[in-house]
């Protein structure tokens, strides 16, 4: 499995996850579910995070789709160190594949939060 694939199985796992996190999860790779579990060790100090950042908006108020899509790239950004430019084309490219509705605007609004969460990091190392 390539690094765009598990990305997006990481998605899909956090999406199911939102759905019910009481769910068995055992059917997933071995790979994504390590991750994962790493992952669930983060994802209140993520949340946090991407409600920082958010404009005029709350963490409630994402849809679910989006929601897993920036809590994997804030976990990879932070968490994992990755290069931003390749987490945030990323984690577009799935914001185009899964939650835009032919008008654009949820690759727009995950691009700007990405942004101020990436410009936020950025303060933080200064």
């Amino acid at each position: 499995m390539n690094r765009k694939e598990f990305r997006e199985e990481m998605m899909k796992i956090i999406y199911a996850y939102i759905m019910n996190p009481e769910q068995d999860f055992s059917a997933y790779d071995e790979n994504i579910l390590n991750t994962f579990k790493d992952f669930l060790v983060f994802v209140e100090d993520i949340d946090h995070m991407i409600e920082k950042h958010l404009v005029n908006w709350s963490l409630q108020r994402l849809n679910y789709v989006d929601l897993a899509i920036i809590r994997y790239a804030v976990y990879e950004l932070v968490y994992l160190e990755q290069a931003k430019e390749i987490v945030m084309n990323e984690a577009l490219e799935l914001t185009k594949k899964y939650s835009n509705l032919d008008d654009d605007l949820a690759r727009k609004f995950n691009n700007r939060l990405l942004q101020n969460i990436v410009d936020g990091l950025s303060d933080q190392d200064a």
